[in-house]
């Protein structure tokens, strides 16, 4: 079964019809469409970001009615494979990210992705490590429920692992499941500081388990060494009682390295440590601070 991405939705809703029913065991491949539900071209500048209708941001494909899915079930994912298209964005939305307040004004870059990189900058590119941002279920209150923040359910997870190779394991809420994805990156850092990744449209191979009475209290994953960074990166730190307060900190230490090393614009910095840094939670025992560190491999300071 292939799915076109024009079968889309904005908001999660446990009446909406489905658009094709699965049984446990099937392949699908899904299309899917960007972010920004097409609202951005390779063409867009930073002018055009301001104008973006956030009613149509994270567009998924779906839903699916899963056959015999019932609440408590486990709802087991399987991503066979994963391709992304030829051209993504990252942007600097205004009121939207960790540093809202030091980057105020829009910002846009434009990558082409080619070879398995994508090329954020002139001269600078990323592997491509293509992820799905957002696969969820419907929730069992009633709707609708706003698409932009992850739940129990699924949904807005923005995990970076949830790529090809990876295993997914969500709860069901109600009957049949209603699975449905979208908001595919080519490349994304652990924290999607600014607020996005590479944004591209993707089809994605997946395969559909059911484990019956198995619901996990929140969704689990199973990742695959693909996913993984080996390089040797650089880590700043941020270090306090509140984890939100440090990992800013972490990200803007980052930057002012990112800056100073490279001499790129903050602006840029700042999209290149959303697409290609991770933030990590390095210590929550050491009452009472804790530490937040965001690591970027060191092969982008040199």
């Amino acid at each position: 079964m292939h799915i076109k991405r024009t079968e889309t939705h904005n908001a999660w809703d446990r009446d909406l019809a489905p658009i094709a029913v699965i049984a446990p065991g099937d392949e699908i491949t899904v299309e899917t469409t960007d972010a920004g539900d097409g609202q951005l071209t390779p063409g867009s500048t930073a002018a055009d970001v301001p104008g973006l209708d956030f009613s149509r941001i994270n567009p998924v494909t779906g839903p699916f009615e899963i056959e015999g899915a019932r609440p408590g079930d486990a709802l087991v994912i399987d991503i066979l494979d994963m391709s992304v298209g030829s051209w993504g964005w990252t942007a600097c939305i205004p009121g939207f990210g960790l540093l809202t307040e030091e980057f105020p004004d829009p910002h846009l870059r434009v990558s082409t992705i080619a070879d398995d990189r994508a090329e954020l900058l002139p001269g600078l590119s990323v592997p491509v490590v293509p992820m799905i941002g957002t696969i969820g279920v419907a929730p069992p209150e009633p709707g609708p429920h706003s698409i932009v923040p992850p739940r129990r359910w699924g949904g807005n997870l923005d995990i970076r692992h949830i790529g090809p190779g990876a295993r997914l394991v969500l709860p069901v809420g109600v009957d049949g499941a209603l699975l449905s994805l979208g908001d595919a990156h080519a490349a994304m850092g652990d924290g999607e500081v600014c607020g996005t990744g590479v944004e591209t449209d993707a089809t994605v191979r997946l395969r559909i388990g059911l484990q019956r009475d198995a619901a996990p209290k929140t969704p689990v994953v199973e990742t695959d060494p693909r996913t993984h960074r080996t390089g040797a990166a650089l880590a700043t730190t941020g270090v306090g009682p509140d984890l939100m307060v440090a990992a800013a900190e972490a990200t803007r230490a980052l930057i002012t390295e990112i800056v100073n090393r490279t001499g790129l614009a903050a602006a840029d910095a700042y999209l290149l440590a959303s697409v290609a840094a991770d933030l990590k939670i390095s210590e929550v025992v050491d009452v009472p601070n804790w530490v937040v560190s965001a690591h970027l491999e060191l092969a982008y300071l040199t």
